[in-house]
C-alpha cells in the first residue's frame, strides 16, 4: 500500500513529466531527466555535448541529487565550470524499483526547489 507521501511524489512526477513534454514535445524518461538536471547544474544550456559529456552530465545530476541524502559532497567547479563531487558514504543497496523511486523522489524535490513558478 502506498503512503500519502508516495502518492504525492507520484502525482508531482507526472506533473513534471507533463510540463516537460509541453516544453520539449515528448515525454522525458529518467535518463532524459538526469541529463536536463546535469545541463542545469553545469549552466551551459545553449551548446551541443559529446556522448562522453552527456554521460558526465548525468553523473553530475546523480551526484547533485544524492548529495541531498549526504552520499556526495559538492567540492566546487573546475576552470571550465564543471561541478565536482566527492562520495562521502556508500550508496544503499536498493533493488531496481527502490532505486528508481528514490531518483524520482529526488528529481521531484529538485524541480520543486528550482521551480520558476
Amino acid at each position: 500500500m502506498r503512503t500519502e507521501e508516495q502518492k504525492h511524489i507520484d502525482h508531482r512526477w507526472q506533473d513534471i513529466l507533463y510540463e516537460l513534454k509541453g516544453r520539449f514535445g515528448r515525454k522525458p524518461d529518467l535518463q532524459s531527466m538526469l541529463f536536463l538536471i546535469g545541463v542545469q547544474e553545469l549552466g551551459q544550456i545553449d551548446r551541443a555535448f559529446s556522448k562522453e559529456e552527456k554521460q558526465d552530465l548525468m553523473h553530475i545530476a546523480l551526484c547533485t541529487l544524492l548529495a541531498k541524502r549526504d552520499f556526495y559532497r559538492f567540492d566546487g567547479k573546475d576552470e571550465e565550470g564543471w561541478p565536482h563531487f566527492t562520495q562521502i558514504k556508500d550508496h544503499p543497496s536498493y533493488e531496481l524499483k527502490e532505486q528508481e523511486y528514490l531518483l524520482k523522489e529526488l528529481i521531484v524535490e529538485y524541480f520543486e526547489e528550482h521551480s520558476t513558478h
